[in-house]
Parts: C-alpha cells; structure tokens; sequence
C-alpha cells in the first residue's frame, strides 16, 4: 500500500497546482461534511448438536463517522465501530476461549472502519485510498458481511471509471482484508496482494452484463488463495401489467493461485430465476460449487451469510463440492395498516448436497419477518429504525450437526 499512498500524493500534487483557488472554500471540508452513525443491537441463540449448552449472545454495535465536504475533486471519510456485550454472553465468539458455546462471531472489538480519501479530478473517473467497504455484484465473491456486528472491510486503491455510456470498470489493489473476527483473531487480518477486476454494462433492462477476475494471495491462509475468471447475468422482463420475470446467472472457473500449494481447478454456475407480482416473489434457484474431493471453489472474502443458508454451515465449501437447490417466497405486506404495510416476510428452503451427489449434506428452513420504519420528521435525529426477528433450522445428513438459530435484531441510523 506504500506504492498506493506515493500515488495519492503525487495526484494530490497535480491537483493543487492546477485546480483554481478560487473555485471551491477549503472550509467545505467541514461545513459540508457530514456526520452520520448508527447503532445496532442483536439477541441471537444457538442451538447446536454436539454441545451440552446453548449459546447466547447480546451485542450491541454502535458506529459514528464523518464524510467530508468536497475540496478540489478531493473528499475524506472516517468511521469508528465499537462492539460490545450488554447482557448474555455464554457464547464462543472465536477469541474469548469459551468453546463449551457454538460459535458466534460478534466479539467485542473497538474499531477503525473506515478512513479513506478520494479524488475526482479525472474525467468520469473516481480513486480511492484507505480503509473501506467493497461490495461487488451480489456479494458472493466480495463483500463486507453486514450481517454481522463488525464490518469486513479493506485497505485498498480503487479506481472507478464510467467513461463509457452504461459501463462501470472497477480495479481494487487490496494488500489488507480486515475480517469480521477482529485485530484480535489469529486470522482476523488477511494479508497478501490481492487483484479485483470488474467490468459491467447495463445493456438493457433484461439484460445486465458483468464480467470479472479475481487474483487473491493471502500469506496466512495460501489455502484460500485463488484465480477465479467469471460472467454474471441479471435483469428483468414485465410478462404483463401485473407479473414480472427476474433472473440471475452466473458461471466461474477458479485455480490455485500465489503461496496455494494445492493444484486444483473448479467451477462455479448459480441459477435463479423468479417472479413477481405485487408485493409477492417466488423463487427457484441452485447453485453449484465444484470439489476434486481435496479442493474446492471458494469464496472467502464474500459475504457468505447470504448464501447456503442462514445457518452458516458451508462457509468453507467442503471438499466434495457443494450443489445448493433452494426455493423462495417473499412477500412485502400493503394495504392493511401503517404498522403493517411495509413488513417484509421472507421463507426459503435449501437442500445440500455434495457436487459429485456423492453424499447428503441435508436441508435447511430459513424464516424472516422484518420491518423498517422511515421518519417523517426531518428535524429528528433518526433517520430510520428497522427490526427483524429470523430464524435457521438446519438438519444435516452426512456431514455437519443439526443447528437451530434465531435472531433478534432492532436498529436505528442517524
């Protein structure tokens, strides 16, 4: 990242001699920041085979920061994260030691989040240095697990280009995946040069195009280092004036890349078409993450809470591979009541298999009802409150226990 700093500042250089001084008051830096924040509190439980005791969890996060105002194409932003326990805390959280517990990965941690600086001085083109949150495509190969209480994010140079009419060309040099474990885990920093390429183009309403690669070399985990090549699909097509048809499609092939000692070579094809109709979508989907029975495709800087099931039993990919077919509905409630209207139900159900059909990895029942609330009052503080309640029921087969979980979430920006 030092080659990343020295480029900064060299552009910084260029910038003041050329931008007018008079153009733009260096106090917009603050009097046009922006101060904003949110705070977050989850109960969960874990009920899981294989420990005499259920965990349970009550953290709070509690996040502030600061954008700045706009100065000479130049604009900053800083942001703190604090977690910590208020209540119950008979859960092993991956550093505490308490793993008589399942695990949940909310540790109390004091953090810096984010600290970048920006500069817009190029035709259409955004760069960006510093600690920050990268979210790509869906998430399923980068992205900064909200989810959870404490943040992925990244020390990375970003360049953001939209030149061209419809496209979006991204680069991100990444030398630091700060991991939602925290500065305290063994594995909580992901060190190692890391590439991400991304290009798309939104040719049309039904169809959306992108296409990426992935070069990922971590010093502490070379099992995890990969090349991965892919093309991804999205859009939506009206069938009337009432129903509507949305898809996903996507198809990768990953390899041994850097310090992985391991030669293996992959596949990645996600399909999921769905419809829609008012408030109601029904889904079909399946996924498929090729293993040789040694290796397999992974994706260890996504946010893999979104995916194969809420239960979080195949963050690692096992080695046979795994083949998720999954169905959804969800259903935006209007119409009824203004404490109602706007309550999201959500239910899907999963079943696990290995990708060679070689082994049964069971099934899974994932529940949500969730409720954001806008405020009207510009004058308030808050801008939103939100609550959730969900629920993860997993019954395994041959590999894995079976692990009920259930949340409770309630939160608040400003």
């Amino acid at each position: 990242m030092k080659q990343a700093a020295l480029f900064l500042v060299l552009l910084s250089s260029v910038a003041l001699q050329f931008s007018p001084a008079q153009a733009q008051d260096s106090r917009d830096i603050i009097t046009k920041g922006t101060f904003y924040g949110d705070i977050r509190y989850r109960y969960e439980t874990v009920d899981q085979d294989g420990f005499t005791q259920d965990a349970h969890a009550s953290a709070l996060r509690s996040r502030l920061g600061f954008k700045t105002g706009l100065y000479r194409d130049f604009q900053g932003n800083i942001e703190f994260d604090v977690v910590g326990n208020i209540g119950a805390d008979d859960y092993n959280d991956s550093i505490n030691g308490r793993t008589q517990y399942p695990l949940i990965v909310d540790p109390a941690t004091e953090t810096l989040n984010q600290l970048w600086v920006s500069w817009a001085g190029l035709p259409d083109t955004n760069i960006k240095l510093g600690r920050q949150t990268i979210n790509i495509d869906n998430q399923r190969f980068v992205g900064t697990v909200g989810w959870r209480q404490n943040d992925q994010t990244f020390d990375s140079l970003t360049i953001e280009n939209k030149s061209f009419k419809d496209v979006t060309l991204q680069y991100h040099y990444v030398d630091t995946v700060s991991r939602v474990f925290g500065p305290n885990h063994p594995l909580g920093d992901y060190e190692g040069i890391t590439h991400l390429a991304h290009a798309a183009y939104a040719f049309k309403p039904w169809l959306n195009i992108a296409g990426y690669g992935y070069w990922m070399d971590f010093d502490l985990a070379p099992a995890s280092s990969s090349r991965t090549f892919g093309v991804r699909l999205t859009g939506e097509q009206p069938l009337n004036e009432s129903w509507k048809l949305s898809y996903e499609a996507e198809a990768a092939t990953q390899n041994d890349h850097g310090n992985n000692t391991v030669d293996y070579d992959e596949s990645y094809y996600h399909l999921s078409p769905a419809l829609k109709y008012g408030g109601l979508t029904l889904g079909l989907g399946y996924e498929s993450l090729g293993g040789d029975g040694t290796s397999a495709f992974q994706t260890p800087i996504a946010t893999l809470h979104a995916f194969n099931g809420w239960a979080d039993k195949f963050l690692t990919t096992p080695a046979n591979g795994l083949e998720d077919t999954y169905a959804k509905v969800s259903y935006k409630i209007s119409g009824v009541h203004p404490w109602v209207d706007a309550t999201v139900l959500d239910a899907v159900y999963h079943d696990f298999n290995a990708e060679d059909t070689s082994n049964d990895y069971g099934s899974e029942w994932n529940l949500q009802i969730s409720r954001t609330f806008k405020t009207e009052d510009k004058t308030y503080p808050f801008k939103e409150w939100s609550v959730s309640v969900k629920y993860a029921d997993y019954d395994a087969e041959d590999l894995n226990t079976d692990t009920e979980k259930v949340w409770l979430t309630l939160g608040t920006k400003f």
